[in-house]
């Protein structure tokens, strides 16, 4: 997939929402139609495990072959559609200094992932899924494990090469981010990853930041 960098019209100022949200944590929000979510690495080469969901029908959520088919690539980037298990666009990026997200990196950490990839040994430590189950349960609405499926992973890099997945040092920076507007109400779902052991994270989570804008904000 080709890099394309684009950068934001919108100023931090004029968002109405803002989020920090500390490394190896969950966090859960809803977003309106409409409106648009900044995501941003800020220090640099870090993971986000993220799944969206439609707010007044969370069985409908982010679907990753339908939205590998509608653009015929394997990797997220300037204008993809995010699109649900029903073949509708629930999200659109419009801005991106990254230039390349990951979604077949085999979906979040877990537990059993990390005792097979790592060792018996790394079993205990957090990881993504936990963080899923932890916000749906706090978060209710109806929402529930069988609704945390494969995930999208920005500024991560997992290239394919002979059919075999390799995590490698992300492309992402200080700084750089991705945004997308809503193209329906979406609960957005994220997982900052406490992932130790492979480059995802350059072995050391750290912070992300949110900025949300409102429809006229985001048209100014």
């Amino acid at each position: 997939m080709k890099i394309n960098v684009v950068e934001s019209p919108l100023c931090r100022e004029d968002a109405v929402f803002n989020f920090v949200h500390a490394p190896g944590e969950p966090w859960m929000h809803e977003i309106k139609a409409g409106q648009i979510i900044r995501i941003i690495d800020v220090e640099g080469n870090q993971a986000v495990d993220a799944l969206f969901l439609n707010a007044r029908k969370p069985e409908e959520r982010y679907d990753l072959t339908e939205t590998m088919a509608a653009q015929g690539n394997a990797y997220l980037g300037m204008g993809t559609q995010i699109m649900s298990n029903d073949g509708r666009p629930m999200l659109t990026i419009v801005a991106d200094t990254c230039g390349r997200h990951d979604t077949v990196g085999g979906g979040c950490c877990s537990q059993e992932g990390n005792s097979v990839r790592y060792g018996l040994e790394k079993r205990f430590m957090h990881a993504c899924r936990d963080n899923f189950m932890l916000a749906v349960g706090k978060w209710g609405r109806g929402i529930d494990k069988r609704d945390i499926v494969s995930n999208i992973n920005f500024f991560m890099n997992v290239p394919v090469r002979d059919t075999t997945l390799h995590y490698e040092d992300g492309i992402s920076g200080p700084g750089k981010y991705v945004e997308l507007r809503a193209e329906m109400d979406v609960i957005v779902l994220i997982s900052n990853c406490p992932q130790l052991n492979n480059p995802a994270n350059a072995y050391n989570p750290t912070p992300l930041e949110y900025l949300v804008w409102d429809p006229q904000g985001a048209a100014q």
